[in-house]
Parts: structure tokens; sequence; C-alpha cells
């Protein structure tokens, strides 16, 4: 018998509702409600995270979790007791007072964001930043005084890989991308075959034929817009945003199989485990891997451009003459003076994530002003990819993540390098998965992700679920070695 287990386990379903419940109305706020509306979400927030954090932090909490550690528990039982036992810790830490003012100022940080980014005018955005820093880094602090706060929080979405590892693989990426990026600016630049204006319009409508061939569950998820393209849900309502430009198609497409592999994982999870830790997703790390598999692994292939390029020229004609080949070269160019992240390519793209890194790790240890956070921002902007930007929307202020949390963009490296080496894998167990792309049979691909991945919910750690994948630990060798072969055969290196 675990009934104290059992008892826990309704305690954390019912803590698990609310912070889904806040995830609902955090969904709104990006997409639905009334620009006017934030003063009441913000308190809205506030009070289900006091409320989330009470319940999490009792005393009975406590009492059934000693409990049930002392019980004959299955492994997956005891899987659920550690994650438990890891965020009880944690939120224990932690003033409540604390909790509900940083939900509010993180609420109202969206819009100070959003108007700041509109005026092109950091100053506006920077009192709230600072503020947001002052108290997470005092949050940090309350959980464990004797480290680094920035480690403390990276470990909120990644509490199983070590942040050492990660900057040794951030290294390794450096040494090896720059020099592969040195070379292919040196190479033939790659013409844009989709150089034009594309309908907005339009654009929705072939995002959803994408979708449409992915074989997106819309019983159980929609596509909506949003200024920062976004997933959000679990296996039973995995929502997607994504955004248009009228001069980038590729954009729009590549957003939405982004946020696509977003919602598979969530989707991919089991049923029966919803609430339990076993029904939630491992990390940031392993849930951007499963994005950055569909957006690069799978939609910038050839087979992938030879099956989605018919729907394409039917919704726009102007495109009628593109081939294959010129469409898939053009959604892999490399391209120079790449000044904003999410349509970075596929290589500097990791340069963005760095150059963020670099800069976080700075302003949280007081290093640097947050006042000094455009002109360093520009200086590592010029110095790892050839460019300055013009403006404030353009650089520093042109991603929403510093309203939610620090230490968070390192998990998107990850994933990519993660997504490399589940390919590999996938290479080596299924037969002819190329094939399956241009077939547009992607079930077998989602199959194989959903036993090896998605399934496991969080019973394993990061590390542990890893090597139950891909037989290995986390290693660059396989990002790299697919970046040389890929760009090596596309540039003529």
């Amino acid at each position: 018998m675990a009934d104290a287990y059992d008892d826990l386990l309704d305690r954390y379903e019912r803590i698990n509702a609310l912070q889904d419940g806040s995830g609902v109305l955090y969904w709104d706020q990006q997409v639905m409600m009334p620009e006017g509306g934030t003063p009441a979400r913000s308190e809205q927030l506030s009070a289900l995270s006091a409320v989330t954090h009470e319940q999490l932090t009792a005393d009975e909490t406590e009492r059934l979790l000693d409990a049930a550690e002392d019980e004959d528990l299955t492994d997956e039982q005891a899987a659920v007791v550690r994650e438990l036992r890891r965020e009880y810790d944690r939120a224990t830490q932690v003033p409540e007072r604390l909790v509900e003012e940083h939900s509010r100022l993180q609420s109202e940080a969206q819009d100070d964001w959003r108007e700041a980014k509109a005026d092109d005018d950091f100053s506006a955005f920077e009192p709230i930043l600072s503020d947001l820093l002052d108290l997470r880094v005092e949050r940090a602090e309350h959980i464990d005084p004797d480290r680094d706060p920035y480690e403390v929080m990276f470990e909120d979405r990644e509490p199983y890989l070590e942040l050492d590892t990660v900057e040794r693989i951030f290294e390794e990426l450096k040494d090896g991308l720059v020099p592969l990026i040195d070379d292919i600016r040196a190479s033939e630049e790659i013409p844009d075959a989709f150089d034009g204006t594309f309908d907005v319009d339009a654009q929705e409508s072939l995002s959803r034929d994408v979708l449409d061939l992915l074989d997106y569950d819309w019983d159980r998820g929609r596509l909506d817009t949003s200024a920062h393209p976004f997933m959000s849900g679990n296996q039973f309502d995995a929502r997607i945003t994504t955004r248009f430009d009228e001069t980038d198609l590729l954009g729009a497409v590549s957003s939405t199989v982004h946020e696509f592999g977003h919602a598979t994982y969530a989707l991919g999870l089991r049923d029966d485990a919803y609430g339990s830790p076993l029904g939630q997703p491992r990390s940031s790390g392993v849930h951007e891997s499963q994005s950055r598999f569909w957006e690069n692994h799978v939609g910038r292939t050839r087979e992938f451009w030879e099956l989605v390029l018919p729907t394409v020229k039917d919704r726009f004609p102007q495109v009628s003459d593109v081939t294959p080949e010129e469409a898939y070269r053009t959604a892999n160019r490399i391209e120079s003076g790449s000044l904003i992240r999410t349509e970075a390519d596929e290589l500097t793209y990791h340069m963005h994530i760095i150059l963020r890194s670099e800069i976080e790790r700075e302003f949280v240890s007081g290093d640097l002003a947050v006042s000094e956070i455009p002109a360093a921002w520009d200086d590592k902007m010029e110095r790892y990819l050839g460019v300055r930007p013009d403006s404030d929307s353009e650089g520093c202020l042109q991603d929403i993540h510093w309203t939610g949390g620090f230490a968070s963009f390192q998990n998107y490296t990850v994933g990519s390098v993660l997504a490399a080496q589940l390919w590999a894998t996938i290479e080596e167990e299924l037969d002819d998965p190329r094939g399956l792309i241009a077939a547009g049979d992607f079930g077998p691909i989602r199959d194989w992700l959903t036993e090896n991945v998605h399934r496991h919910g969080s019973r394993y750690t990061t590390d542990e679920l890893i090597r139950e994948a891909t037989g290995e630990d986390l290693t660059a060798d396989y990002f790299l070695d697919y970046a040389e072969e890929k760009f090596g055969e596309i540039y003529g290196l």
C-alpha cells in the first residue's frame, strides 16, 4: 500500500490544475485579452501564484512527502516523489510575498516590454527589468545563498543538467561553428527564392496547411498569432501561436513548425498521468529539442520542401517557378547580418544564444548595469554576428523572455544539440526516415519520439532520459557533424 503517496499525488494534481489555469490566463493575455486588461490580469495571476505556493509549501505537503518516502514505492512512484520533493524544497525557501510580487511584476512587464519595443525605447523597459532582476536574485539567494544566483535560476528550467556542462558545449560550438560560418560567408551567396511580398492572410492559411500535413491534432490545439510565437498547454490542450511578416514567408513556416514540435511533445505525454510529474515535460532543454527537431531535421530538409512546395505555390502563385532545390537552399541560407534571433539561420542562431547568455551572466552578477545592456548587446552583436543593430527593438528588446525569467536562452541551444543526437539515433533505428518525410508519413517519426521521449514525462532526470533515448550522454558532436555535412554540401565547402 502507498496511501501517503496516493494522497500526495491527489494534492499535487490540484496544485497542477492551478498552474495550468495560470497558463491559460497567460495565453489569453498574449493572444486575446484587450490591451486595457493588464491591471486585473496581473492581480489574477498574482493571486493564483500565491495560492499555488501556499498549497505547495503547506505543512500537509511536507507530511505527505515524508510519509511517502518511507513507503514501498515503484520506480515510477519514486520518481514522482523525487520531483515533488525537489519542487517543495525550493518553494519553501521563497517567501510568499516574493512569489506574489514576482508574478505581478511579470504580468506588468509584458505590457511594458511590448510598449518599449513598439516605441524602440529600452529606457521605458529598464525600470521594471531592474525590479525583476532584484526580485529574481533575491529569490535565488533564498533558495541557495551559497551558490551563484545565475546557476540557481538556470536550474528552474533545467534541473538535472549542470550549467558547467552547457557552457562547455557552448565553447565546443563556438570552436566548431565560427570557422564554418566564416567559410560559408566567404563562399557564393545563395539567392532568396522567396524574395517578395506575401499576403498575411494567405500565410496564415499556409501555416494551417503545413500543420495539416504534419497531422496536428486540431481537436486538442489551435493556431493564433502573437507578438512572440509560443506553445501553451498540456496533453489535452496544446495551443500554438505564430507571427507573420509580409516580406518573410519562410519565417512563418519555420516558427509554425517549431511550435508544432513543442505541441507534439505536450500531446505525446501520457493522458493517464495528467497532473503528475509523469505527465509533465522533463525540462525546457528537452522541450526545445522537440521544437528544433521538427523545425530543422524535418522542416529544413529537401524532402520536406519537395512535399510542401506545391501547397506553397497554391497559396502564392508568384513563386510558381521556384524548384524544390531552390526552396531547400533558401530555407538553409546562412545570412550575414542576421539581427533577429527567431529569424536567424540554423548556424548563426547559436551565436545569438551565446550572446544573450553572456549578457545575462554579466547583469545578474552585477558586472553590467541594466542601463548598459543596449550598448553591451550591440557590441556583442557586432563581434559575434558582424552586424550592429540600429535600434533597441532590433537589439536587446527583440525577445520577451526577460519578462518571464533569466537563464533560459541556453535551452534553445541545448535543444538543438539534443535534436541532432536524437535524429542520428532515429537514422539508425528507423528505416529511411527521410523517405518517410518525402511521403508525408510523419507517424513513425512522431511515434519514435513519443516512445523514447514524450511518454516518459519527468520520470527520468535529463541525463538519464538522454541516455535512455540515444544510448549516450549529451554531446555536441552530432550537431557539429550534422552542420558540417549539411552546409558543406549546400555551399560546396
